[in-house]
């Protein structure tokens, strides 16, 4: 999707994570040993659900007192809080065994866990070949390098922005400006690429140009990454 003209040539691209590059989808072997509080086992669909609870990039997915919504609100900019609001999330969400929810929060936190799109190394790799710099920028409390490592493209990466790294968090102009200061690039020639319009979107704020993916199963997603840059001008 392209967001408007593109006045200048894209010198610059900087990538969201979570539900854009990579996606986290549950495997039913988390959730073999994961019950309700009355004892049945969690089914697929709620399997599904916890997901999109614990990936959420915006708004409140659960009831919150004081204290948790506080680390709600900045779970993002401290791995303490964040563990602490997801652990509150999966227990208001019917995972009340402390263990078993620390089984699925581990998954969570874990890069080898996140499956990349099927698009995603090609783009890097595409982007890394026409000299044009990335950035990955995102709202997230744990190091994601690990995952570019191991689907062999972190080379092609140029900078990680991670907001419990910069002190920023998606919207908020500044960590945007992290990145293109940080790729040494104007944001009038920058594209941010993200999956939402609020979070990601905020870009345009300070000049970026934005496309917007949707963060549906990496399987039934396999050339949004590809059909976005076509769209602003780089194929």
């Amino acid at each position: 999707m392209r967001d408007r003209a593109v006045a200048s040539p894209i010198e610059a691209v900087v990538f969201d994570f979570s539900g854009t590059l990579f996606r986290l989808e549950e495997d039913e072997s988390w959730f073999e040993t994961v019950t309700h509080s009355d004892g049945t086992p969690v089914d697929g669909h709620r399997a599904a659900e916890l997901m999109r609870r614990m990936t959420a990039p915006m708004g409140e997915v659960v009831e919150f007192d004081e204290v948790n919504r506080h680390a709600w609100n900045n779970r993002d900019l401290d791995p303490a809080l964040h563990r602490q609001a997801y652990l509150h999330v999966l227990r208001e969400s019917g995972v009340t065994d402390r263990a078993q929810a620390e089984s699925v929060y581990g998954r969570v936190i874990d890069p080898s866990c996140w499956t990349p799109y099927p698009d995603t190394a090609h783009v890097l790799s595409m982007l890394a070949g026409r000299a044009i710099p990335v950035a990955v920028l995102s709202n997230i409390a744990f190091d994601i390098r690990s995952a570019f490592d191991m689907l062999g493209v972190i080379d092609y990466v140029s900078e990680f922005v991670l907001s419990y790294e910069v002190g920023y968090v998606k919207p908020q102009p500044e960590i945007f400006f992290s990145a293109v200061r940080s790729l040494g690039v104007d944001p009038v020639r920058t594209l941010m690429v993200g999956d939402s319009e609020e979070a990601d979107g905020a870009a345009r704020a300070i000049g970026c140009s934005f496309a917007l993916v949707d963060p549906i199963a990496t399987g039934e997603r396999p050339t949004a990454l590809l059909d976005a840059l076509a769209s602003n001008g780089i194929r």
